[in-house]
């Protein structure tokens, strides 16, 4: 059952039949119900107008014999007196049920002459009546009876009389059912053979709707599959020409793959830029250490020091990038830039601060790593002087590093923050860096929710602007 009902086109199919079906039943029943309730009252409209015919005729002391409906044209029609005896039915009336008497033929002595003074404790309601006066109300029942061999249902109305010679008396005329109960299997007969091809209908066309509906998302999955297969990130699925949730969805996934080769594609860059990096140090040290196997008396140790000191601070450049490209989130502290900023400037020549106490949220030891970063690339390039400056601004905290050099040139100025990037003027590998800092200081503003911008600085030199939510 959930592997045949595992598809969403079975899925659709099965609800929307089931919907229409429960919709089907209870319009259906809500008109049969209709229906028989409007065909019942025209029959009992019809049964209480025969009955009121018939007590006309008695109220105006028409003899029993020579009342018009006894002849059993328009249904079965009786007469009980007070004391609820036949004294007057249909000609050819043989058998009856659902009114006050089972008898079809009238009881002898049924046509009194004279006063009927008899009191057996009737209702106060049949002393309500006038002589000669019909009553308004009228009792409705269902039956049955057999009229010259020919049983029917009948819907009966009772009309009480008060006459001026026989009393109070009560008729009942029939009014027959067979248009009700042949309009109802009608109708039933119309629904049980049309609701069934009617939820086929339905069931088929929810069927090819949803299979044409979902056929581009089978086309994205196949191209996904074969992605997945190929390893070729270069591929895009097919984006339909629809304008809909599906094309915005096959849109939505062609970002993604966009987005996940330039991810892939930045993952080789770096990991082949490292090794170009890594290269150069391992293997001068390398050559040093051989030389000084060979002849110790040669052993250069400062350069060998320094070429281990370069070597393990681009293998904490590299971890640091891996832990930000992982997604570490900074540590939820609260650190005050204006001391942070004079603690990285302590210790260094040319480097002036001014900075008015600021707080952000953030990790104090990455935050600090940007503030290195900065004044390290700005003492690199400064003539004599590097400023650092820490103010509020509206809502965010601003830490500006301004050297007195020559600047970025503005094309420049993006791809600086590139990894493994190094401008003409840096190309030195002694001085210029492994092209890491800006980067990582740039990754690092973004995680703590900021921004690392180059521009032109007050003395002309470059200006980096770190700009953090306060905390």
């Amino acid at each position: 059952m959930k592997r045949l009902f595992g598809s969403v086109r079975a899925r659709a199919t099965l609800g929307a039949t089931l919907v229409v079906a429960v919709a089907l039943v209870a319009a259906g029943a809500a008109v049969l119900l209709s229906l028989r309730s409007n065909l019942m009252g025209e029959a009992g409209t019809q049964a209480e107008r025969s009955a009121r015919a018939v007590a006309a005729e008695l109220a105006a002391g028409t003899p029993y014999g020579k009342l018009s409906g006894l002849d059993g044209d328009d249904g079965p029609v009786q007469v009980l007196d007070e004391h609820r005896r036949l004294v007057a039915a249909s000609d050819d009336l043989e058998r009856i049920s659902g009114t006050d008497s089972g008898r079809v033929k009238p009881q002898p002595a049924a046509e009194p002459s004279g006063d009927d003074d008899s009191d057996d404790g009737s209702d106060d309601a049949d002393e309500a009546l006038e002589p000669g006066e019909i009553s308004g109300e009228t009792v409705f029942s269902n039956g049955s009876a057999t009229i010259d061999g020919d049983a029917e249902d009948y819907r009966f109305a009772a009309v009480e009389v008060e006459t001026h010679d026989r009393g109070h008396l009560t008729v009942y005329a029939g009014s027959p059912l067979a248009a009700e109960h042949g309009a109802v299997r009608t109708a039933l007969t119309v629904m049980l053979i049309g609701f069934p091809l009617l939820l086929g209908v339905v069931a088929g066309v929810t069927w090819l709707v949803t299979r044409r509906a979902l056929r581009p998302v089978e086309g994205i999955r196949r191209e996904m599959a074969a992605i997945t297969h190929s390893e070729d990130l270069g591929r895009r699925v097919p984006e339909p020409d629809t304008h809909d949730e599906i094309a915005r969805l096959a849109s939505t996934t062609n970002e993604t793959l966009a987005a996940l080769e330039t991810s892939v594609e930045r993952q080789r860059r770096f990991v082949a830029d490292a090794s170009h990096e890594l290269r150069s140090p391992i293997a001068s040290l390398r050559t040093q250490l051989e030389v000084a196997a060979a002849h110790p008396e040669l052993l250069d140790l400062d350069g060998a020091v320094e070429d281990t000191v370069r070597l393990q601070r681009l293998a904490a450049d590299l971890l640091l990038l891996a832990r930000l490209d992982a997604g570490e989130r900074p540590a939820d502290a609260t650190v005050d830039l204006a001391g942070l900023a004079r603690e990285a400037a302590e210790g260094r020549p040319g480097v002036a601060v001014d900075a008015e106490p600021v707080e952000v949220a953030g990790s104090r030891g990455q935050l600090g790593r940007v503030l290195a970063n900065l004044l390290d690339n700005a003492q690199r390039h400064a003539r004599s002087e590097v400023t650092v400056s820490v103010r509020c601004e509206d809502d965010r905290a601003v830490v500006g590093v301004a050297d007195d050099g020559d600047g970025v040139p503005e094309e420049d100025r993006e791809r600086i923050f590139e990894r493994f990037v190094r401008l003409d003027a840096a190309r030195s590998r002694d001085d210029g860096g492994a092209g890491l800092g800006l980067a990582i200081a740039r990754d690092v503003a973004v995680r703590h929710g900021g921004t690392l911008t180059a521009g032109r600085g007050p003395a002309g030199g470059a200006l980096f602007e770190l700009r953090l939510p306060l905390a």
